[in-house]
């Protein structure tokens, strides 16, 4: 069990990894930190296309500092040779630090524990912990690993009363600028971005992200149809087929009614972005189809609350699937 300081450096590690997202694929992103007395003398994260890992970052720019100290990790230094680098377990035990703590033990078999194993056998006190907040800022890599999927959000921008468009289709805008650049935001840190077909061909929508600076990182962009998808877009004609987004570990879904339901209706879904907007539409668009619930009480326990933030005059609520 992490200390009460183990977790916050732990927390900050998962503030890092955040910056390797989703540029680190198909590694996982993976935030370091190096304690010596307290002060911070090395951090890093994953780099792009995956190499050099965290832990050589912050081993980099610590240097001699390095020896003697501790190192918070959110994964489990890997402990396989690559043709691209060095394991960071060695890496990790050469560089002479005195302790280590991951916040999660690395599920890949040719690490899984043996990491950490060679970083005892080293004499360092090293140990994984289970942290939240690392776990969190590795659902990807964790999904991927478990199921053999990305990820999955679900975004919906809907009136209060549960409507995503007018009856004559109309739907831009429903939610502010502040809550329209969030959304950009998420695409920026998936992999893949995916929209209905129905959606497409209605609203032609380009998915990509158009926050400066973040230009770079629109993601790989996914259509659900039974047709020929358009250029520029890879067709799946199921959401099962998700799997085969090679080296995808984060999911984004924007919509429509139909591909939402057809997703969850797969319990394919594993968090849910809700942005709603202070207006009323009656008669509008459903946000959803039918999920395939045979009856009330298969409704209930599925989600928990994560969170909830206002943006501008839109409030965006957090979901993650129990």
């Amino acid at each position: 069990m992490a200390s009460r300081n183990d977790s916050r450096w732990l927390a900050a590690a998962a503030c890092l990894a955040e910056r390797a997202r989703p540029l680190s694929r198909p590694n996982p992103a993976v935030g370091a930190i190096i304690l010596q007395n307290d002060v911070v003398v090395g951090r890093g994260w994953t780099q792009a296309s995956g190499r050099p890992h965290a832990e050589a970052m912050a081993l980099e720019q610590a240097g001699t500092a390095a020896r003697g100290g501790t190192l918070y990790v959110t994964l489990e230094p890997c402990a396989h040779q690559s043709q691209r680098g060095p394991a960071c377990a060695d890496l990790v035990a050469r560089a002479g630090l005195s302790r280590v703590v991951a916040g999660v033990q690395d599920p890949d078999p040719r690490t899984a524990g043996d990491g950490i194993a060679r970083l005892r056998q080293a004499g360092i006190a090293a140990e994984c912990v289970d942290d939240d907040a690392c776990r969190a800022s590795l659902a990807g890599y964790l999904m991927r690993q478990a199921r053999g999927r990305p990820h999955v959000t679900l975004k919906l921008a809907m009136s209060l009363d549960g409507c995503i468009a007018l009856a004559t289709g109309e739907s831009q805008w429903i939610t502010g600028d502040v809550a329209r650049a969030h959304v950009h935001r998420e695409r920026a840190r998936a992999d893949a971005i995916l929209v209905g077909g129905a959606t497409l061909r209605a609203d032609r929508p380009r998915l990509d992200v158009r926050l400066p600076g973040l230009e770079d990182r629109s993601p790989q962009r996914f259509v659900l149809t039974g047709q020929e998808a358009p250029e520029g877009w890879i067709r799946i004609s199921s959401p099962g087929e998700i799997k085969a987004i090679e080296g995808a570990q984060y999911l984004f879904i924007e919509g429509g009614a139909g591909a939402a339901a057809a997703f969850l209706r797969e319990d394919l879904v594993d968090r849910l972005l809700l942005y709603r907007a202070p207006i009323l539409i009656g008669g509008g668009l459903p946000a959803l189809g039918d999920i395939g619930l045979g009856s009330l009480a298969d409704a209930h326990g599925r989600w928990r609350q994560h969170g909830s933030h206002r943006l501008g005059s839109d409030l965006l609520e957090v979901y993650q699937r129990t």
